[in-house]
């Protein structure tokens, strides 16, 4: 670990020239007498870093210290660093490690490249943590050390035990054969096997993990992206699904569709709405949804759906009710 802080160290000054030592240890995430010791062993081995006292001072490296990566063109150093602006790589705890890479990478790059890359990613901006509507991408934390060890057994073909917190159910270990790690919005899955039943188990609900010696019993080779939409499939066409036929105005039909499951038919009426039929994961799932809509949306059937939709508006209407001593 220490020698990759070092190398971070050094194409932290080479790409920003002085820098105080707070300012590298809050980059490096260490504390500043660490970064005094590693400035210290750097001198020691020849790397030419000085410092500059004052007000104003720091460390800074002299000028031409440098490697370069040849080969790369302008779209090619491009098409690194948008991958590494993703934040996938937090849902696996590897967001230090991306840091610490693209760092080199940018280091790396001839100085004919480096300077119209970083300009031309600082125009794009890849799935921000708001939407137009400042609603938050939900981003779920889980402890480095248990991430780590499901990808350890995921890349080693090793058993892996969990400790597993099933939504309404009480902790338990179970121990899985892992396929795959997968990222949707910010939340991980991992994709194994158990007793030769495929499963999916999120993440942030894996409390603890624990990588075995055996090796997992699991395919030599794996297509995951395919895997991942067969599961999708089934959890979508599986449990207590609900097909509903709505009327939605234009305007709202993506709020509609964002939160359905799955939408199987969709046509215009005269009058300028839509009608769509779509599946919702469960019966308070439509609910849900339609009451979202207000008078922007109309379920049509099933029966239930509308009824229960038209009590809860009848509990509203009478809450809000203005009295005749008001």
């Amino acid at each position: 670990m220490r020698a990759d802080r070092l190398v971070s160290l050094v194409l932290l000054l080479r790409q920003r020239g002085l820098l105080p030592a707070a300012t590298l240890a809050r980059e490096l995430e260490v504390s500043t007498r660490t970064v005094l010791r590693d400035i210290e062993a750097l001198s020691a081995a020849g790397v030419p870093v000085y410092a500059e006292r004052g007000r104003h001072g720091g460390f800074a490296l002299l000028p031409g210290f440098q490697t370069e990566l040849t080969g790369l063109n302008h779209d090619e150093a491009l098409a690194l660093l948008v991958a590494g602006s993703r934040r996938g790589a937090q849902a696996f705890g590897l967001g230090s490690a991306l840091a610490s890479a693209m760092l080199k990478v940018v280091d790396a790059l001839p100085d004919s490249h480096r300077h119209t890359a970083i300009g031309a990613v600082e125009r794009l901006l890849i799935d921000p943590e708001t939407d137009l509507l400042s609603r938050r991408l939900v981003t779920e934390e889980v402890p480095y050390g248990t991430v780590a060890e499901i990808r350890r057994a995921v890349f080693a073909g090793h058993r892996l035990r969990i400790h597993y917190a099933a939504v309404g159910q009480p902790p338990k270990w179970r121990t899985v054969d892992p396929i795959g790690l997968v990222t949707v919005r910010e939340q991980g899955y991992l994709l194994a096997m158990r007793s030769g039943a495929d499963r999916t188990y999120r993440l942030s609900r894996v409390l603890a993990a624990e990588e075995l010696a055996e090796p997992a019993q699991r395919p030599d080779r794996v297509d995951l992206d395919r895997a991942w939409r067969e599961r999708s499939t089934r959890f979508r066409t599986g449990g207590d699904t609900v097909t509903v036929l709505v009327r939605v105005t234009a305007a709202r039909r993506e709020d509609l569709v964002r939160t359905a499951l799955a939408v199987h038919s969709e046509e215009a009426d005269a009058d300028g709405w839509l009608r769509l039929e779509v599946t919702f994961q469960d019966p308070r799932h439509a609910e849900w949804a339609l009451w979202q809509l207000a008078s922007s949306g109309e379920a049509l059937a099933p029966q239930w759906l509308r009824t229960a939709l038209h009590d809860r508006a009848a509990a509203i209407a009478t809450r809000y009710a203005v009295s005749s001593g008001g």
